[in-house]
């Protein structure tokens, strides 16, 4: 058959690879065949896909690939910020930089280590880093295909600094959705919301769900730790399960900010719909030796599968 029995034998496997610039990753295999792919350039996933061979995270087809470019698509990290502000670059450095393997991980819990593909980075600043952001941190980070095909990111930052620092945090989650006017993000409902649209003015959700039908740049406060995105053309909701992240970041670029944007296809914004596990408006202070930790839970489920179920 020319296959080779890798292949066809599903058991969970962990390959570490070279992507076309050379750069090391990581790919993750469950038993069933669904697979996820870890860039060591920013951590970042850059591919989860489900056991049919289906995508489901967004990638820009114009994305740059290359260091210090963090890719447009797919889980960058967004730390020590999120946004632009201050002398740091736009969403912070850790998605810029190339991570290493974690060779003294935290121990994975007993009733987690059974059938899971799994990864372990670990990010310090460099010299560099501290020029411009001069606090001493370890950043950890597990990213876990589960047996059921789940996608799990767990971040650890600990302060390893002699003073306590603060900083913000994002999951900057790419879905592949098949037509934006299509889909609807249920569990925000009544949130209040900052507006990036509007200098960051706080209003509050007033619809039943959120539908898009222009550019949309929203930070919701105070979120329940369960929202879900429900893509009716496709028949599928993906489900976002959240803990120690209290905002969620919705955006999509719509038409006109989609043809300024060098790396992105003008009308890729159809395809694709951000929804991110947050720490944003009241940053995370870590004393030194402290430790914070921020996990997102990724699954998708057919779409006769409705939000009474989740208990928003």
């Amino acid at each position: 058959m020319g296959h080779s029995a890798a292949i066809w034998d599903h058991r969970p496997a962990t390959e570490i690879s070279k992507d076309w610039n050379g750069i090391d990753q990581v790919v993750l295999r469950n038993r069933q065949g669904a697979l996820a792919r870890v860039s060591l350039h920013g951590g970042q996933v850059t591919s989860w896909r489900n056991e049919h061979g289906e995508e489901l995270l967004f990638t820009s087809s114009k994305a740059i690939f290359k260091p210090p470019k963090a890719m447009q698509g797919g889980i960058p990290l967004c730390f020590p910020q999120f946004g632009n502000c201050g002398s740091l670059e736009q969403h912070g450095f850790a998605r810029n930089k190339i991570w290493i393997v974690d060779d003294a991980p935290p121990p994975l819990p007993q009733n987690e280590s059974d059938g899971r593909s799994f990864i372990d980075l670990l990010l310090k600043p460099s010299e560099e880093d501290l020029k411009c952001w001069p606090h001493s941190f370890e950043f950890r980070l597990r990213v876990v295909l589960a047996t059921d095909g789940d996608l799990m990111l767990i971040s650890r930052v600990r302060n390893v600094d002699g003073k306590p620092f603060s900083f913000s945090f994002a999951y900057h989650t790419y879905l592949s959705v098949s037509d934006i006017s299509e889909v609807r993000v249920e569990g925000l409902e009544t949130l209040d919301y900052l507006d990036n649209l509007c200098r960051r003015e706080r209003f509050t959700e007033q619809g039943d769900a959120i539908t898009f039908e222009s550019e949309v740049d929203r930070v919701y406060l105070s979120s329940p730790n369960v929202i879900a995105v429900l893509d009716h053309e496709r028949k599928r909701t993906y489900v976002i399960r959240k803990e120690g992240l209290p905002d969620v970041v919705v955006w999509n670029p719509w038409e006109k900010k989609s043809k300024s944007m060098v790396d992105f296809g003008d009308e890729e914004y159809k395809q694709m719909l951000c929804v991110d596990g947050a720490a944003i408006e009241k940053q995370i202070t870590l004393k030194p030796g402290e430790e914070w930790t921020g996990r997102l839970q990724l699954s998708v489920e057919p779409s006769s599968f409705c939000s009474e179920h989740l208990n928003l």
